[in-house]
């Protein structure tokens, strides 16, 4: 396959996935928003006020996350209801290229939801040229991770229904329970323990930092960037040799 028919295939898969269901389905984009505004409210009213920057960062993140990790549904939805994957292996398209067009189609999805959390970021301030270089490697490391793990999951699924079972769980582990929407010494010390193993911690530890929510040291910081680094590239090593393509 040549690099235009490439480009060519990324730009339809977004349209397929990404543009078209904005335009004909816009109600699942207040679905999106959803959860995120949810906790952003709720700690705006239990913390009357205090909490709400670590709303609107946690936001971002969880936003972010379900650009990811959404693509399982869909994934899962196209191989086995529409058997589109099969004609997609049929074809000159290589796994790569439907997998990042699939991936970049949930991304372009997410924008005007995450643009709403974007907004707020400005508006309270947050925005320096440090924050948003680390908001931006933050957000897309854990889409990455997050993709790679949605896509493994999705190659084993044989129901879409099955997903319905694994999206709230990974939402637990990823979002609810680690502290991403407050600081992590909030937590007894054994809850902060469980919480390291959680790749969200290091995400949130590090846009907190940025944004002054949080005292990160440059040593601090580094470990979590290669955490989260770490994770990132070893979920998209399990998604290349443990993903399954082709139906066995």
């Amino acid at each position: 396959m040549s690099a235009r028919h490439r480009l060519r295939s990324l730009g339809t898969f977004v349209l397929l996935n990404g543009l078209i269901p904005i335009r004909t389905q816009p109600l699942y984009l207040v679905n999106l928003l959803a959860s995120p505004l949810s906790f952003l409210f709720f700690l705006t009213v239990v913390s009357h006020g205090r909490l709400i920057g670590f709303g609107i960062t946690g936001g971002l993140i969880l936003t972010m996350l379900s650009a990811g990790t959404g693509l399982q549904s869909d994934l899962t939805h196209y191989r086995h209801d529409l058997k589109f994957q099969d004609v997609v292996v049929a074809s000159p398209v290589e796994a790569p290229v439907y997998v990042a067009g699939m991936a970049l189609s949930e991304l372009v999805y997410s924008i005007p939801g995450l643009a709403v959390f974007v907004v707020l970021f400005v508006v309270d301030g947050f925005a320096t040229p440090t924050s948003v270089a680390v908001v931006v490697g933050v957000l897309l490391l854990v889409w990455g991770f997050a993709t790679a793990l949605a896509f493994t999951l999705a190659t084993y699924f044989q129901d879409v229904r099955e997903t319905f079972m694994f999206s709230p769980l990974i939402s637990l582990v990823l979002t609810v329970l680690p502290p991403v929407y407050y600081p992590l010494s909030y937590l007894p010390g054994w809850a902060q323990f469980v919480a390291r193993f959680s790749p969200t911690t290091y995400a949130a530890a590090l846009v907190q930092g940025s944004v002054g929510q949080a005292t990160v040291s440059l040593s601090t910081a580094a470990v979590d960037w290669g955490i989260l680094g770490a994770v990132t590239a070893a979920l998209f090593l399990v998604a290349a040799f443990k993903a399954r393509w082709k139906e066995p």
